[in-house]
């Protein structure tokens, strides 16, 4: 998948963010603005989302485009949630393994997207299956470079390791691999957010509530809107965000990173709230409710030229 986008706060309904926004996830599936790599995300997408009392998020996905799914725009304008995921797809292999390559992963509390490529994929990334039980690895729900990411970063959760060490150390494990790989990963629980911005953009907005939302690209011109300088870890709890540098990709190349290292990243300091001094209880307000929507096949897309995952 080329986009994605988290979001934690007070609840509302699902196309409040993904639909409903001038520039929402569900029209950068056709019309990113800021994607890098690959022009169209029509190769599946998928949402998770968490009811009140049960840890253990619920998914809708779908191999095809979002546009396509008119059942999407019902569930999207009716379910309400306190914490999402999801992603649109642009893949690396077309209709390989259908609705099970696309994001969001799960496992128990946990969703997960990777806005990436590992180049070289399978071969790539062959040193890695080692670090891996067996099980994990006959288990993987589909035979792509998200997926196997996936499973190196659930193995350090089930581990104990917390979000942010998790992630920083998948990302310097497979950068000590495949150096060129792009790893903006994205991680929720349903209560906290980590994401990295390696090779591709990443951006967030705190608002009163307290809500976050962290996303490939803003979803409206809101100024209110920061971008994630690349190779960082980010970090958001109850509104609260916080930053820290990840390796250089040559760091990353020579090593994988120390426990030490990781905990650092995992104790950044704040870098950034959206408390009182942020007037605004709706990270997904200021868009027009109308625009984005729609059933049919947008006209004049593009063709895609070079996958991210």
């Amino acid at each position: 998948m080329c986009r994605h986008v988290a979001y934690t706060g007070p609840a509302l309904p699902l196309g409040r963010l993904l639909v409903e926004p001038p520039h929402a996830l569900y029209r950068q599936s056709w019309a990113p603005r800021r994607q890098r790599y690959g022009t169209v995300n029509a190769d599946g997408f998928g949402v998770g989302w968490y009811a009140d009392g049960d840890p253990v998020p619920a998914r809708y996905r779908r191999a095809g485009p979002v546009w396509a799914d008119r059942s999407f725009a019902d569930l999207a304008r009716v379910v309400s949630s306190g914490a999402l995921l999801a992603a649109v797809r642009d893949a690396t292999l077309s209709g390989a393994d259908a609705e099970a390559a696309a994001a969001p992963f799960a496992d128990g509390p946990w969703l997960f997207s990777h806005n990436g490529a590992v180049p070289g994929w399978p071969d790539s990334l062959a040193p890695l299956v080692a670090t891996l039980p067996p099980a994990d690895v006959l288990s993987l729900e589909a035979r792509n470079d998200a997926a196997f990411v996936w499973a190196l970063a659930l193995a350090r959760l089930r581990r104990g390791d917390d979000p942010g060490r998790a992630l920083a150390g998948t990302v310097g494990e497979v950068a000590a691999v495949s150096p060129a790989s792009r790893l903006n990963l994205l991680l929720t629980d349903g209560a906290t957010i980590a994401a990295t911005a390696w090779g591709d953009t990443l951006w967030y907005r705190s608002a009163a509530g307290p809500a976050t939302v962290v996303a490939s690209e803003p979803h409206d011109d809101d100024p209110r809107w920061v971008e994630v300088p690349d190779r960082t870890l980010l970090l958001a709890s109850r509104g609260h965000v916080r930053l820290a540098p990840l390796g250089r990709r040559s760091d990353a190349a020579a090593h994988r990173p120390s426990p030490a290292s990781a905990r650092s990243a995992a104790s950044a300091p704040d870098s950034g709230s959206g408390s009182e001094s942020d007037p605004d209880p709706d990270p997904g307000s200021g868009s027009d409710p109308g625009s984005g929507s729609g059933s049919g096949r947008p006209g004049g897309l593009p063709s895609a030229k070079e996958p991210c995952t």
